[in-house]
């Protein structure tokens, strides 16, 4: 009995580069970057290894383009996010759900792809707007409870490591994704209220 022949589908480019990165990622995120090889990946989106080469030379610049879409389609959702918020606890819950979303989806995508050096040395957090996420929710905390932006912006970009660390545990532990965003929105929270409530006693100038 023979044995019938995938159907190739005709795309165009656009499309075809896109389908190789969605192909890329469940490989990523299913068995890590190690896993990714031109082979690999053409074999799985059922092209020859010259077409692939044709859109992505290296694995490197593969994993680069994977990296640059999905770091820009986090920002984008939380940036949406953000400003549906009128509260700051409404901000960071927002923020923080678009996050946990993203991992219960897509699994550890990101940091798997963010653990490789040649991957990471695109840019930094604030090539796709993390540092201009955290000067907006720095400024919010400082005109609303009337601290400097020198202590706020650190509080802020420290905290921005909380979803992260909440997402490994959602993935890894297989937590309820709810009882997990509400510790971390608690703890995000708490360290604001620590810095507002403290600010005169410990941090106002003495000399």
């Amino acid at each position: 009995m023979s044995v019938e022949k995938k159907k190739r589908i005709r795309l165009s480019p656009e499309e075809r580069k896109v389908d190789i990165l969605n192909h890329t990622a469940r490989i990523v995120a299913e068995s890590g970057v190690s896993s990714v090889t031109m082979e690999s990946v053409s074999k799985e989106v059922g092209i020859s290894k010259s077409l692939m080469y044709s859109y992505y030379p290296t694995t490197t610049e593969l994993l680069r383009a994977l990296y640059s879409r999905e770091m820009r389609k986090l920002r984008k959702l939380q940036n949406q996010a953000a400003l549906e918020a009128s509260t700051l606890e409404q901000l960071v819950r927002k923020v923080t759900n678009v996050y946990l979303n993203y991992i219960e989806k897509n699994g550890l995508l990101i940091n798997r792809l963010q653990s490789e050096p040649s991957v990471h040395e695109l840019g930094g957090p604030s090539y796709f707007g993390k540092e201009e996420a955290a000067m907006f929710l720095a400024e919010i905390i400082s005109k609303s409870f009337n601290i400097p932006k020198d202590i706020t912006i650190p509080v802020v970009d420290i905290s921005f490591g909380l979803p992260d660390a909440a997402g490994r545990y959602l993935e890894e532990k297989g937590a309820d994704k709810q009882f997990i965003e509400d510790i971390t929105v608690t703890m995000i929270l708490g360290s604001i209220s620590a810095i507002k409530d403290e600010f005169d006693f410990r941090f106002k100038a003495i000399r």
